[in-house]
C-alpha cells in the first residue's frame, strides 16, 4: 500500500518536473524568438538611412496625402516611359507624370478590376502583376519586372517606376537583375513589413544601386510591434547612384523633407525623430 503511494507520488513529481522543464523551454524559445525578431527590425532600420543629395530638388507627385510620392524633379528628364505597379481605383502619381512629361504610364494591377482615367494623360493598363516569375497564380497572371520592361520595348530606355504592391515587392525585386536596377533613374515605392528576412536582403540590393533619399512612414500602419520602426509600411525614394550626388556636408541620416505629408490627415502621425548614427 505504502509502496504504491510512493510510486504514485514519484510519478506526480516526475510529471511536475517535466511540465516545469517544458514551460521553461517554451519561455526560453519565446525570448529567443523575440530577440531574433528585434534584431531583424534593427537590421531593417540600419538599411533605411536616407542620404541628402546635392543635386536633388524634391517635388511631390500624386495626391496631397495617401497616393503621393516625392521624387527628384530635376533628375527625371529625359524620360521615355513610366511604370505604375499597384493601381486600384485611382492612380494620382500615374496621372501627374504623363501630364507633366507627355509620356505613357504603363499600369500593372491584376487584383483590382478598376480602370483609372486621367484627363490630359495616357494610361496603358495591363491586367497583370509583377512578381518573381512568369505564370498564372489562381487565375491571375504575373511576370517579372525585367520581362515587362522588355515586352514594352523599354529595355535601356529611361523609365520611372512607382510601386505599391502590398508586400510583393520583396520577391519581385529579388528576382530583378542588378544590371536592370542600375539602369533605372528613380524608384518611388511603398514598402511593407518588418518580419521577413528577405526585406534586409532586398534593401541591401537596393542600396548597392541607389541612394535612399526620402523615407516617410505611412501613419495608417503605426504600431509599437514594429519598433524600432514606427510603422510597418513606409514610402521610399531610391535615386540611382549614377545620377545622384551625395552632399557630405549634410546631416546623416538626412532629415525628412517637409513635402512629406501624413497618408491619413485624420490619424496620429509616427515618424523617426531621434537622431540616428551612421552604421
Amino acid at each position: 500500500m505504502q509502496g504504491a503511494f510512493m510510486r504514485r507520488h514519484a510519478i506526480r513529481i516526475a510529471f511536475a518536473i517535466i511540465a516545469v522543464a517544458a514551460a521553461a523551454s517554451i519561455a526560453i524559445g519565446d525570448v529567443a524568438r523575440r530577440s531574433a525578431a528585434r534584431k531583424l527590425r534593427e537590421a531593417i532600420l540600419a538599411e533605411l538611412q536616407p542620404v541628402a543629395l546635392k543635386n536633388c530638388t524634391f517635388k511631390r507627385f500624386g495626391s496631397a496625402n495617401d497616393g503621393g510620392y516625392l521624387m527628384c524633379e530635376n533628375l527625371i528628364e529625359p524620360l521615355d516611359a513610366a511604370y505604375s505597379y499597384g493601381v486600384g481605383r485611382n492612380d494620382d502619381w500615374g496621372c501627374d507624370v504623363p501630364r507633366r512629361y507627355h509620356i505613357p504610364v504603363r499600369q500593372y494591377d491584376c487584383f483590382d478590376p478598376a480602370r483609372p482615367t486621367c484627363n490630359g494623360g495616357t494610361f496603358v493598363f495591363n491586367n497583370e502583376c509583377v512578381g518573381d516569375r512568369s505564370g498564372y497564380r489562381e487565375s491571375r497572371f504575373f511576370d517579372t519586372l525585367e520581362n515587362q520592361i522588355r515586352k514594352n520595348g523599354d529595355t535601356g530606355r529611361r523609365v520611372l517606376i512607382k510601386m505599391d504592391i502590398e508586400g510583393a515587392e520583396w520577391d519581385s525585386l529579388l528576382a530583378t537583375p542588378d544590371d536592370l536596377l542600375a539602369s533605372i533613374p528613380q524608384i518611388a515605392m511603398e514598402m511593407h513589413g518588418f518580419d521577413n528576412p528577405k526585406i534586409v536582403e532586398v534593401l541591401r540590393k537596393l542600396n548597392r544601386n541607389f541612394y535612399l533619399v526620402n523615407l516617410h512612414f505611412n501613419n495608417w500602419s503605426c504600431t509599437p510591434k514594429a519598433a524600432p520602426l514606427p510603422a510597418w509600411a513606409y514610402q521610399a525614394l531610391w535615386v540611382n547612384k549614377r545620377i545622384g550626388v551625395p552632399d557630405p556636408a549634410a546631416p546623416f541620416p538626412a532629415p525628412m523633407s517637409p513635402l512629406n505629408a501624413p497618408d491619413s490627415p485624420a490619424w496620429p502621425d509616427c515618424q523617426l525623430h531621434a537622431p540616428r548614427s551612421r552604421p
